[in-house]
């Protein structure tokens, strides 16, 4: 089995491979808090600075040579990691700092508990 913490739609596949031709290779950041802080940013590859306070979840796949990174703050993981983040996209104004929101759309995170399968798969049995 090859399992995945993160995936993606196809809506958000079509979108990242345009905001990809705009802005260069992307990446996502989901920290935690409200409202904004708790919808998936979007940014230039490496504008955001991650650190040893950020896991890595891996690469989304979009159709493109290179898969986009999503990250996230380990203290958010602490209470997802027990789930499947597949990044979606809806109509609405996320924040001003995601690379999506001039376009009236925004990026959120549709979430599931892993599979007996996966829990194994990432050692958390």
């Amino acid at each position: 089995m090859d399992a995945a913490r993160v995936g993606v739609t196809g809506k958000a596949a079509e979108l990242l491979r345009r905001l990809t031709e705009q802005h260069g290779p992307l990446m996502f950041h989901q920290s935690g808090g409200c409202c904004d802080g708790s919808s998936p940013m979007c940014f230039p590859d490496g504008e955001f600075i991650t650190s040893d306070a950020d896991i890595h979840l891996g690469d989304l796949d979009i159709g493109l040579d290179r898969g986009v990174a999503v990250w996230m703050s380990a203290s958010q993981f602490a209470y997802w990691k027990h789930t499947h983040l597949t990044i979606d996209v809806v109509p609405g104004r996320g924040s001003g700092f995601s690379v999506e929101a001039p376009h009236g759309i925004r990026f959120l995170i549709r979430s599931r508990l892993l599979t007996d399968e996966e829990t194994i798969a990432f050692g958390q049995a």
